[in-house]
């Protein structure tokens, strides 16, 4: 039996960490408005399903147990997350009050953007391999699984559209400091990928 009254305020305050991807809803939003960010957020939700699917698999013990595989996708997962803060630092020049429309983020980009930058952090899997299964009991282990991660999508949605309403009023509130929110933005992408790029790796359980 899951523990819903447990799980739900533990389950969100994890979705509601600051990360990577809920910056990029907070600047979706900001640029682009709380509709885009939602969509743009299928990426990430997309990229979460089969993550929940392969930690329940075993993998995020395999990511755990193994240094070398957990190093090469954090080395790749660190590169791309700085290469994305960088984006948005170069960018941040060409953005003015009247561009509040964001006409330069597509949804496709938006997308993908959305997708790698959850892929592209080992330790996503290893928070669905540690932390579901202190919810589940082993009678009914994929039964539970699947309905933790069903909860875990859902609550992550409700996350997205908090950081992408934060973003929107932010934006009306300061309009002409728009391109300071973009670098800054970049900035801190630039950061969570040094912060991954040197975080140890978790000890097995």
């Amino acid at each position: 039996m899951i523990d819903w009254l447990l799980f739900i305020p533990a389950c969100f305050a994890l979705n509601l960490a600051f990360g990577p991807n809920n910056l990029l809803a907070l600047t979706h939003g900001a640029r682009r408005g709380v509709g885009f960010a939602a969509l743009a957020s299928l990426g990430r939700l997309l990229a979460f399903a089969p993550m929940i699917a392969l930690s329940a698999l075993g993998l995020g013990v395999i990511l755990t147990a193994s240094s070398v595989v957990f190093g090469i996708v954090k080395i790749i997962g660190a590169a791309y997350l700085i290469w994305l803060g960088i984006s948005l630092l170069r960018s941040a020049s060409s953005i003015d009050a009247r561009s509040l429309s964001g006409g330069d983020i597509t949804l496709p980009r938006a997308l993908r953007s959305e997708a790698l930058v959850a892929l592209s952090n080992p330790k996503a899997i290893l928070i669905f391999a540690a932390f579901f299964p202190q919810f589940i009991s082993l009678e009914a282990y994929w039964s539970g699984y699947a309905m933790l991660g069903a909860a875990f999508l859902v609550l992550e949605v409700m996350a997205i559209l908090v950081y992408a309403l934060l973003g929107k009023v932010a934006s009306r509130f300061a309009a002409g400091g728009l391109p300071i929110f973009q670098r800054l933005s970049g900035a801190m992408m630039c950061v969570f990928g040094a912060v991954l790029l040197f975080s140890p790796q978790p000890s097995p359980r």
